[in-house]
């Protein structure tokens, strides 16, 4: 038997396009499920997760682990809270979406630093990338302003 800790911080997919940042673990597959899917996601404050869809072949559940989403359906939009579980059907009775409209608990501007692959990111008070990069030669602080 295969086991899979949800409190883990596992990812098999980091999505960073603006207005749908969110990470994913595969966790029907890294069970070894054949049957029933199953993914965690994390999804960042302000952004959704998926665009609003329906299954036809599979019905879905969302099982709420940690945070408060707000999910819209065809019914409208309800803000869920921890431990709910929600069953989209099969068809058009199972339209749905996932946004985090909770506030960012973090500070922007910000620099991150990626050891590994020797990067530095900068972003801005409004959360814009506004560097990528590895570091070069220093400049003076007046380089190019003549």
């Amino acid at each position: 038997m295969d086991v899979f800790n949800l409190n883990r911080d596992e990812w098999d997919r980091v999505e960073e396009r603006d207005g749908w940042r969110s990470k994913d673990a595969w966790v029907g597959a890294k069970i070894g499920a054949e049957l029933l899917g199953g993914s965690l996601y994390e999804l960042e404050p302000g952004d959704r997760l998926w665009p609003y869809h329906t299954h036809h072949a599979n019905e879905e559940w969302l099982i709420v682990v940690r945070g408060r989403p707000t999910l819209r359906t065809a019914e409208g939009e309800r803000e869920l809270e921890e431990g709910d579980v929600v069953c989209f059907p099969r068809g058009k009775g199972g339209l749905h979406q996932v946004r985090n409209t909770s506030e960012s608990s973090m500070n922007a501007p910000d620099i991150v630093e990626y050891p590994d692959s020797g990067k530095v990111g900068a972003r801005s008070i409004a959360g814009e990338r506004i560097l990528l990069s590895r570091p070069g030669p220093m400049l003076d602080y007046w380089d190019g302003e003549d």
